[in-house]
Parts: C-alpha cells; structure tokens; sequence
C-alpha cells in the first residue's frame, strides 16, 4: 500500500508533530509499505542537511523547500506557510496515486492538498489526523475576531474539507464532539464519516520501567529535598489557568510543599508575579530545561499538575500528561470534565480531577498523599499502568494500524 503522510515538520526537528509523524511513518515503512512524507525543510530548530533525508528501506522524506524566514513576526511565518502550501500542492499534484494520505493540521488546512490528489485519484483514501482546531484556537486566543469575515471563510473551508475525508482521528473525544458539527451530516448513501481517538504518546523504550535516574540538581538548588513537590512542566500559555492552583498553593504555604513550574509561555511570568504578591516563596518558576535534565526533574515531582481553561476543551488535547504517566507521577487535573487528561484519571484512578474554582479538593489531594505514603505509591503504580496500557507507542500504532486496516 502506498501511504502519504503530510506536515510541516518531521524528526529531527524536535517538534511534536514532527516526532509523531516520524513514529508512524517508520512503523508502517517497517510493515512494508511503500511511504512518502512531505514535509518542510525548516522547522523549530535548523537541521544539518545530511540529518534531513531517511535511510529507512520504503520511507522517503520528502522536505519542500521554503524561505525559512522563521518565527520573528507573523508575516514571516505567513510567508512560510503559504510557500509550504503552494509547493505542497504542486507535489501532491505530481506524486503518482497514493492508497492513503495521511494529513495533519499543521499548518492549517494543508489537508487540502491530500483533497487535491484525491480529485485526481478518486480511489484515494483521505484522512485528517486532527491536533488543532481552527479557526476555533484562533477565535479564542483573540488572533482573529470570533464570528468575523475571516473565521466565517475558515469555517467554510473546513465543511467542504470534512465532505471530502473518508476517515477522522482525534486525540480525544472532547475534539471528535467539537468538530461533529462539521461532519455529523449522513452523505448520499447514508454513511458516516469514520472518527477514530488515538491520543498522543510517549516511546515505550524512552520510558523503561524502573529506570534509575541521577538526582537532580534542582533539588539541592531550590532546596526541594523532602518536600512535596507538585510539578508543572511544560507550556504556559492561554489555554492554561492558573487561579486555583495559587488559592490551593497559599492555603498550603505553611506546610512542606513546592509548586514548581518549569517551561516557558506567556504566562509564566504572571504566575511568578501573583505568586510574589501573595507572598508565596513556595511557588517557584523556572525556563524549559535542557532535554538531558528533564527525567531528572520529572523524577523529582511527587505528582504533576496539569490544566485547562474549560473553554478550550476539544479545542486543546493538553499532551503533557503522557510523560507525567510514563513517569509514573499522579495526576493533579484542574479543568473541565471530558478532556484527555480527564478521562485518563477516571479512567485509571490514577491522581485528581478537579474544576477551576475549586482549590479545596487540591489542598485535600495533597494532604492525603503526603499523610499516606502508601496511597501516593499505589497511584503512582496506577499512573505507570496507564501509560503502559493506553498512552505509549505500542497501543497507539496498533490503533493507526486498525484504522489503515478499515480503510
């Protein structure tokens, strides 16, 4: 079978879309399948050339040309995305038929292109692996006017884009709920589009059980050493909220916990800011680490914290908690029912999930788990069977698997 998959970035580039694409390309390659991925030669971080082409029998990297003018205004990154756009039609236009193409949404409706083939080789399978939801995250990061000329053209474009799909995949249910809209009208023969959840995942073999780490040197320096520490580590942007894990963190200030945050976002200095106006020195905030660093510090947190705005579900698949799981960390979850991080901790009674405005949950999580070494192990233990059952590579391919199967 001939499969294609279409994104913007692909390992090495260290961005995660890259990463996932290049986990399933390679295991459908190895499978013996003829694969071509498309993909931009720039990416996060500049790549030398001889890392940018595959040797892996069956899998050809294709890496489309652009300016790589980079991320410094957002004019650049249009400029960008629209020589990606155009030079991956071009190529889609050319490639001989493909079985399968495979598109992801980054950049935006660069599915189009797999619709483009797909006009020219009607035998052609097209589906959409779905990370983001636009114009949705645009609207509500304020980059675009909610209900505007522009969204109303993006909303357009996606109920002619879902007419032509065969398959849809998700990351959880919340997203497969929020873009129904677009494609819960029956076709003329009365078929439904297909929807499939794979959530995101973390690599079993980088994740082994029971894998010792070296201490961290953070613990001495921030004085973490027989502390509980509640972890945050990754992105802090606007589809994070913060509010009631300060209230829940200044009921506790008096007590052996740390709040630690590490990674970037705009607003990362706003928590650092309301946490030294509350007087919360137990509340610290520090920038992304060096990826060598990062088992470390993971093995240093006693649970870790996750959230979300509640009126990002579906809209934002927060990914965090698949290596927090790997780690075999207790979920600590502030935000809405029904999102990935929600159903995994129902699911596999594996930590907390909680509402935003409800501190006092948070406070008795905490407390319980410092007065119980015992019930802390046990979730952690069920953290780790999470991942090891649902979030890891294995479990995530044999789903792509059943998926290219039913197509």
């Amino acid at each position: 079978m001939r499969i294609t998959f279409i994104n913007q970035f692909y390992k090495p580039d260290v961005a995660p879309t890259g990463q996932l694409t290049a986990g399933v390309a390679e295991h459908f390659a190895k499978l013996g399948h003829d694969v071509t991925v498309i993909a931009s030669r720039g990416g996060y971080v500049e790549q030398p050339e001889q890392a940018q082409s595959s040797l892996q029998e069956n899998l050809h990297v294709c890496r489309i040309w652009t300016p790589r003018l980079g991320k410094g205004s957002t004019l650049k990154r249009c400029i960008d995305y629209l020589v990606f756009y155009v030079m991956t039609f071009l190529r889609m236009l050319t490639l001989r038929r493909q079985d399968v193409v495979i598109a992801m949404t980054t950049p935006p409706y660069i599915a189009w292109a797999g619709a483009t083939h797909k006009m020219l080789h009607r035998r052609c399978k097209l589906m959409l692996w779905n990370m983001d939801c636009y114009p949705e995250v645009a609207e509500l990061a304020g980059a675009m006017k909610t209900g505007g000329l522009l969204a109303k053209v993006m909303y357009w474009a996606n109920r002619r884009l879902f007419n032509r799909l065969d398959h849809l995949i998700c990351l959880d249910q919340a997203m497969a709920g929020l873009l129904a809209h677009y494609h819960a009208k029956r076709d003329e023969s009365g078929k439904q589009l297909p929807v499939t959840v794979i959530p995101n995942w973390e690599r079993l073999a980088d994740y082994p059980p029971d894998a010792g780490v070296q201490q961290w040197q953070g613990v001495d320096d921030l004085g973490l050493g027989g502390r509980f520490v509640v972890l945050y580590m990754g992105n802090m942007g606007f589809g994070h909220g913060f509010d009631t894990v300060l209230e829940a963190a200044e009921q506790l200030k008096d007590e052996p916990v740390t709040f630690l945050f590490i990674g970037g976002g705009k607003r990362q200095a706003e928590v650092a800011e309301q946490a030294k106006a509350r007087g919360l020195s137990h509340v610290i905030t520090r920038p992304y680490l060096p990826w060598e660093q990062v088992p470390q510090a993971m093995a240093a947190g006693s649970c870790a914290l996750i959230t979300l705005r509640d009126d990002m579900l579906g809209v934002m698949s927060p990914s965090k908690v698949h290596a927090n799981l790997a780690a075999g960390l207790p979920i600590l979850y502030v935000g809405p029912k029904g999102s990935n991080v929600d159903e995994a901790v129902t699911q596999f009674d594996c930590g907390l999930s909680t509402r935003h405005g409800q501190a006092d949950p948070i406070v008795g999580f905490i407390r319980s788990l410092m007065a119980s070494p015992d019930k802390h192990r046990a979730l952690r233990g069920k953290a780790r069977a999470a991942f090891d059952s649902a979030y890891n590579d294995r479990q995530a391919l044999r789903r792509f698997e059943a998926v290219l199967a039913a197509s």
